[in-house]
């Protein structure tokens, strides 16, 4: 089936966001199955899986970006139409509302027995180990890097969208495993700084969420919220350029 390429970003960001945000709430919430489980190693596992379910659904329809660090890297690196950018960027942060709602919806009772809040906001955007600016952003940044550019050397040409400029490029289905690993395998060497979103829109999507909700002692933390947003893009500009660059030697 081949979707809408705004639709499958749409729905291949909010399944990433159901299962990535719905782990984070299962070892940390309490009273759930998980709670207490080695936290990190199923995280970031059920993260690499998330990416990689969603990039095989949606692949063939939209080339399953779901970040829009990955649509900018590929962009740059001149594998990407411009004019779609905004329609993908949208589409992203919409659906990483969504998915993280609906991951909300499914723990609901758990979170209401949680009085940890800087747990419960784990659970929708992520906060860094040691709050060092500089660091945290360099931190996003150079996860996103190794994302983009690792993921540039993985893709193909694998759709065409009508009415683009360019043959756009996209994580196919075949690729979509080593992506996943790729994904997860940063979270365990590099996550552990501020919880790699190395992804502005599963970061600012449901924090945005998460700020919305009716909890007396919320905090989303916005004076943050830039680090994982403007640190991922840093990441994957820079990851597009340099894969241009070797790519015309």
């Amino acid at each position: 089936m081949i979707l809408n390429p705004y639709l499958a970003e749409f729905i291949g960001t909010a399944i990433l966001l159901l299962f990535g945000a719905g782990v984070v709430a299962n070892v940390n919430l309490k009273k759930t199955i998980a709670e207490g489980q080695t936290p990190w190693v199923l995280i970031t596992a059920a993260w690499g899986f998330a990416v990689f379910v969603s990039v095989y659904i949606t692949s063939q329809s939209s080339g399953a970006h779901l970040n829009p660090a990955v649509t900018l890297g590929l962009v740059i690196a001149g594998k990407f139409s411009w004019s779609l950018v905004p329609g993908y960027f949208a589409a992203q942060v919409l659906g990483a509302m969504l998915g993280s709602w609906l991951a909300y919806l499914t723990y609901l009772p758990h979170y209401k027995l949680t009085d940890d809040e800087a747990a419960v906001r784990s659970t929708f955007c992520t906060a860094p180990a040691i709050r060092d600016l500089k660091n945290n952003f360099f931190s996003e940044a150079i996860g996103t890097f190794m994302l983009v550019f690792g993921a540039l050397f993985i893709v193909g040409p694998n759709i065409e969208i009508s009415g683009s400029e360019i043959q756009n490029f996209g994580l196919g289905s075949l690729d979509a495993l080593p992506v996943g690993i790729l994904v997860w395998l940063i979270g365990l060497a590099l996550g552990g700084t501020t919880g790699y979103a190395i992804n502005p829109a599963r970061d600012f999507g449901p924090r945005l969420v998460y700020q919305l909700l009716p909890r007396k002692n919320k905090n989303a933390d916005w004076s943050y919220s830039w680090v994982p947003i403007l640190g991922p893009l840093c990441g994957g500009s820079i990851a597009g350029l340099i894969y241009g660059l070797l790519s015309s030697i």
